[in-house]
């Protein structure tokens, strides 16, 4: 870590102080507003703030995150000694986090002068400036090579280092507005690099694509947006291997591809990527048949294509790209876009508004979004879509189904004590339904999903030495056993058998 000048400003109070004044750097003061967090779940350091209520914090890997009191945050040097260059070279760098080397050096220079004039006013900063860089070890750089560092750097913020409100959740906003790569760019690359190399008749890359599920998945993508007359061979590669894969939208995008050409030579095969399995079949049930003509072919991949697919990878629904990102790996890329999306849900709901009916919500995408998150290891960003989730509920069977969710991430949170109220609330709704969806919820999976929540969370309760609040929560599960058919009843008998003898256990040494 390069933390150099940050060791001499502790061990020097003089520097300490010019530090502090006129340059606002100031390590008294580096308690944050409020509990923050990185969303990778990263080391976050304060190391400084400054008069606005501002902190400085060093990452992992000694970039310098600033955030500011009012919810913004973004990365302003790739070290200590970098940002403190931007601070002392650049006084009022806020002022400038809107500006780019695209600006040119004329404009930057202009706003530069134009800030430093007012900062001339009251503090002086030409004598203390040239004092504290020559003590810290720093160089000397123009404002418009600074304004480079700290535009490179601002860009460096997502998404590695999304700063969130350790107790909502929600993240802060971006220090800037300089444009970012839309997701499906850094995630389409190694498609595009595939498809590239099938192209080029890369044998190497013609194998390791397409027996490679994600990389497979990827070049098809590629081959969507980037559409070819001569990609006939490669897609009837591409298709026999994605039914490997069983029913996903990479097939029906694979055979679309191949359809598109309208060949009735290819009607045979993709047929029998058709029978691969059930799963096929029924996605592909209307797909013509090897008896039809090339013209049905096109016909039907015209109409999906224009329904499902296109050629604008920005049409595309934002799940298919965050997917993609986790299957590659691109775990933070995943958890930003995720992050970003509940935090603007949950800041206007009228953007869950069904299409046609602007005064019906349709809460399903906050369902993906608390899927998605699980499938990212993200419970806490999951238990918060699912909570929004569970309060848009209209029936009786679909507020019942979404609190048993919801009181399972509380569970796995660790949050114990919310999760038994979000059951007691769902034992509320059983009791007194409001409409008939619950009917038959005795003799279903659902009771016996329900019965085992409350088992599983008493035995939770009696592990974190809470035994009043187990014996209380076992006695619920008790009464919703009671009240099972005999399957279902009989099905989570031996998880109670086994958590009343904890519970037992954790009271005799209470």
């Amino acid at each position: 870590m390069a933390d150099h000048a940050l060791r001499l400003l502790r061990q020097d109070a003089h520097l300490a102080e010019l530090a502090v004044f006129p340059f606002d750097f100031d390590l008294d003061r580096a308690d944050h507003v409020e509990p923050v967090r990185l969303a990778s779940g990263g080391p976050l350091l304060p190391v400084a703030g400054d008069g606005s209520g501002g902190t400085y914090f060093v990452c992992a890997d000694g970039s310098v995150l600033y955030a500011d009191s009012e919810g913004s945050a973004g990365i302003i040097g790739s070290s200590v000694d970098e940002a403190l260059e931007i601070v002392i070279g650049l006084p009022g760098w806020r002022d400038h986090v809107d500006l780019s080397p695209a600006d040119g050096p004329e404009r930057i220079m202009a706003r530069v002068a134009e800030v430093e004039e007012e900062f001339r006013e009251d503090y002086g900063i030409d004598e203390a400036r040239p004092e504290l860089r020559a003590a810290l070890g720093l160089p000397e750089r123009s404002p418009v090579e600074l304004i480079g560092m700290l535009h490179t750097a601002l860009l460096r913020t997502e998404p590695d280092f999304l700063l969130l409100n350790a107790e909502e959740g929600c993240a802060y906003s971006l220090l800037d507005r300089h444009p970012r790569r839309p997701l499906w760019e850094p995630v389409l690359a190694q498609g595009r690099a595939d498809l590239a190399a099938l192209r080029a008749g890369d044998r190497t890359a013609w194998d390791a694509t397409a027996t490679d599920p994600v990389r497979r998945r990827l070049a098809l993508r590629a081959a969507q947006f980037d559409r070819a007359d001569d990609d006939l061979k490669l897609l009837r590669h591409l298709v026999r291997h994605e039914a490997e894969s069983s029913m996903t939208d990479e097939l029906r995008l694979a055979a679309v591809l191949v359809g598109l050409r309208g060949h009735a030579e290819d009607l045979p095969l993709l047929d029998e990527v058709r029978d691969t399995d059930f799963d096929t079949t029924c996605g592909l049930s209307e797909m013509p048949g090897p008896d039809d003509d090339g013209a049905a072919l096109r016909e039907w991949a015209q109409g999906l294509d224009e329904s499902l697919f296109g050629t604008d990878p920005s049409d595309e629904p934002p799940s298919t790209w965050t997917e993609l990102a986790a299957d590659q790996g691109l775990v933070e890329l995943a958890r930003t876009a995720l992050i970003r999306r509940l935090d603007e849900i949950e800041l206007d709901q009228s953007r869950l508004r069904r299409p046609g009916a602007p005064k019906v919500l349709d809460p399903s995408p906050l369902r993906t979004l608390a899927r998605e998150f699980e499938q990212l290891g993200d419970r806490v960003q999951a238990l918060r879509a699912q909570r929004l989730y569970s309060a848009l509920q209209d029936t009786a069977w679909d507020r019942v189904s979404a609190r048993l969710t919801q009181a399972r991430l509380e569970r796995e949170t660790g949050q114990l004590p919310q999760a038994g109220e979000t059951l007691a609330t769902l034992r509320d709704i059983l009791a007194d339904p409001a409409d008939g969806s619950l009917q038959y919820w005795r003799g279903v999976n659902l009771g016996r999903f329900i019965a085992e929540e409350h088992y599983t969370l008493t035995r939770a309760l009696a592990d974190a030495d809470l035994p009043e609040e187990a014996r209380a929560t076992l006695t619920a599960a008790e009464e919703i056993r009671g009240e099972l058919s005999g399957a279902a009843a009989t099905a989570v008998r031996e998880l109670a058998v086994e958590v009343a003898e904890r519970v037992e256990d954790s009271w005799d040494l209470s």
